[in-house]
């Protein structure tokens, strides 16, 4: 996802578990919507297996599966403490659903969208996290983001410059340039051996 993302401290208190959070991260453009909704549709039969849905405060379109959030209810969901994990990125708010704590309680594994600026809060609020690294050479991103309409050049531009490093290595590096069977089983591969 991005870029020089901020995130607010969550409240202190005891680490989400037993259950597995497993972000996906890389940025703008490496496909991570895609190669999610790919494990998705190859994992459909595991109930082990959660993918989350995002709030994000962005009106919904066809580019992502997200829920859209207006900036005062977001507001109000983070003071209320709903939102296991949330960060500020692009100018917009995302955050992991409710849904996310109750299933990592229950020992599910959790998979779900996140941002390379998000890693050490998630590591702080999560028991158990794993990390994937999507990525693709630079033009590839550009033109996948700018054939999204929702960007000038400048701003896709501007976007791939605002790439924060990850905090270690990743447990899994997809280089998501080969069509989407290949990078999104490497996906589903890795997501059924936990």
């Amino acid at each position: 996802m991005n870029e020089k993302a901020t995130i607010e401290a969550a409240a202190p208190g005891p680490k989400l578990g037993p259950g597995l959070l497993v972000l996906v991260v890389g940025p703008s453009g490496a496909g991570k919507d895609t190669l999610l909704a790919y494990a998705r549709e190859r994992l459909a039969g595991r109930d082990d297996i959660r993918f989350a849905r995002r709030r994000i405060t962005r009106p919904a379109d066809a580019t992502e599966d997200h829920v859209s959030v207006d900036a005062a209810a977001f507001a109000l969901a983070v003071e209320l403490g709903r939102f296991p994990l949330h960060w500020q990125a692009n100018g917009l708010s995302y955050a992991l659903g409710e849904e996310v704590a109750q299933d990592i309680a229950h020992g599910r594994i959790v998979v779900a969208n996140g941002s390379r600026a998000a890693v050490p809060e998630a590591r702080a609020r999560f028991a158990r996290v794993k990390l994937v690294h999507v990525t693709a050479p630079t033009e590839i991103l550009a033109a996948r983001i700018a054939a999204r309409g929702r960007e000038s050049a400048d701003e896709v531009l501007a976007r791939l410059k605002r790439e924060p490093p990850l905090d270690g290595p990743p447990d899994l590096r997809i280089l998501n340039v080969d069509g989407v069977d290949a990078a999104g089983e490497r996906l589903a591969a890795f997501l059924r051996g936990l």
